[in-house]
C-alpha cells in the first residue's frame, strides 16, 4: 500500500513528510484492519512530522482522526463485521489494570499507545486499530464530517468540561481551528456565551458566524470577564493573557498536547482570587462515546476542507500557515 511517512522529522516546508510503499499492516490479534476512507489532518500531526513530540516509531505514517471500514480481524476480535465503518481516535491502547485506568482514567495510563505516534495511522491506504479502542460512528454523517470529530471534537469536548464551565457561563477560546469551532458548537448548545480570540480574520468570521457573541484578536480582552477559558493555540505567552481575562474563581484549561514556553506570571493579576490552570491529556473512550452522541444529538457541525490524501503534506503546510477555517480533512484517493 501507498503511505505517508515521517522520514526525517522537521519543518514541515523542508518535505520531512514522504510517500512511500509500506507493507499493508496485519493486525493483531485482538485487531482490525480497517481500509482508510477519510483522515482528519490535526494539529498533533504537525507536531509530530516537525519534532515538536519526540520521535517514538521512526517513519511513523501519520493520522489519528481516521473513518474507514473493517476490512480484516484478528481471531480474538468478536462485534465487528466486514465492512462496518469505524472510528479510529488518538487513544488507541492503554494497560486496563493500572490505578489509573481502574479509576476511570485511562488518559493517565503510563503504558498508553497513540495512533500516529506510536503506530502507523491514518495517512494511508490501510491501518489496525485494537478492537476495544475502535469507534463505532453514527450513520447520518458522511465520512469527512465524521473525521474531525474523533479528535478535535473529542478533545475540545474534554477541555470544555476541565475548564469547569458554569452553566450560562461566558467562555473565551484562545485560537479557533478544528478543535475549537467544534467546542463551541457544544458550548452554546448547553447554553454558554463564547467569546473568540484568536489570531485569523476567517477564523474570527466562522466564529461570528457560528453565534460567537464576540470575536476579537487573540492578545486582545474579551468584552466581559470570562468565567473559563481554553486555550487551543500552542502558544504558552497566551497563557497569562487568557488568566488577566479570567473572572475572579475562574479556569483555565490548556488543551494541547504541545505548548511553548509560558512566560513568569504576576500572582496578583494572572493567578489570585482562586484562578485555576488545568491540562488536558489525551482523552478516555467514555469522553468520545459522550461527545459522538452529544454531536449527533445537537448536530455538531465540522466546517470542513477536503484534500486528497495524496497531498496530505500540502494540507500540513496550509494547516501551519493558517490559510483554512475549521479542518482539514484527507480523502483517500490512492486505492
Amino acid at each position: 500500500m501507498r503511505a505517508w511517512s515521517v522520514t526525517a522529522p522537521g519543518p514541515v516546508e523542508a518535505g520531512p513528510l514522504r510517500l512511500v510503499e509500506k507493507p499493508v499492516p496485519v493486525p493483531g490479534d485482538d485487531e482490525l484492519l480497517v481500509r482508510v476512507r477519510a483522515c482528519g489532518v490535526c494539529r498533533t500531526d504537525l507536531h509530530v512530522v516537525e519534532g515538536d513530540l519526540p520521535v517514538h516509531r521512526p517513519g511513523v505514517t501519520p493520522g489519528h482522526e481516521v473513518v474507514g471500514v473493517v476490512a480484516g480481524s484478528g481471531a480474538a476480535v468478536r462485534g465487528f463485521g466486514s465492512g462496518e465503518r469505524v472510528g479510529v481516535a488518538w487513544l488507541r491502547r492503554t494497560d486496563g489494570t493500572c490505578g489509573y485506568c481502574a479509576r476511570g482514567s485511562e488518559n493517565l495510563c503510563p503504558a498508553s499507545s497513540y495512533t500516529g505516534w506510536d503506530a502507523d495511522g491514518g495517512y494511508a491506504e490501510y491501518t489496525t486499530v485494537p478492537a476495544a479502542f475502535a469507534h463505532r460512528l453514527p450513520g447520518a454523517l458522511e465520512d469527512v464530517a465524521l473525521a474531525p470529530l474523533l479528535c478535535a471534537g473529542i478533545i475540545g469536548y474534554r477541555a470544555l468540561r476541565r475548564a469547569a464551565l458554569p452553566p450560562g457561563g461566558r467562555l473565551g477560546l484562545y485560537g479557533f481551528g478544528g478543535s475549537a469551532h467544534l467546542c463551541a458548537q457544544v458550548a452554546m448548545t448547553e447554553g454558554a456565551r463564547v467569546h473568540v480570540l484568536t489570531r485569523g480574520a476567517a477564523a474570527r468570521r466562522l466564529a461570528l458566524d457560528l453565534g460567537a457573541a464576540s470575536a476579537r484578536g487573540a492578545s486582545e480582552m474579551p468584552p466581559e470577564p470570562l468565567d473559563s477559558a481554553i486555550l487551543f493555540a500552542p502558544v504558552g505567552e497566551l497563557v497569562p493573557v487568557a488568566l488577566r481575562a479570567l473572572d475572579r474563581g475562574g479556569t483555565l484549561a490548556i488543551a494541547g498536547i504541545h505548548l511553548s514556553d509560558i512566560p513568569a506570571l504576576t500572582y496578583e493579576s494572572e493567578l489570585f482570587y482562586e484562578k485555576q490552570v488545568r491540562s488536558v491529556t489525551a482523552n478516555t473512550r467514555e469522553d468520545g462515546r459522550e461527545f459522538l452522541a452529544l454531536a449527533a444529538r445537537h448536530h455538531v457541525r465540522a466546517t470542513t476542507h477536503p484534500y486528497p490524501l495524496s497531498r496530505a503534506d500540502e494540507a500540513l503546510r496550509d494547516l501551519k500557515a493558517g490559510r483554512f477555517d475549521g479542518a482539514a480533512v484527507l480523502v483517500n484517493d490512492l486505492s
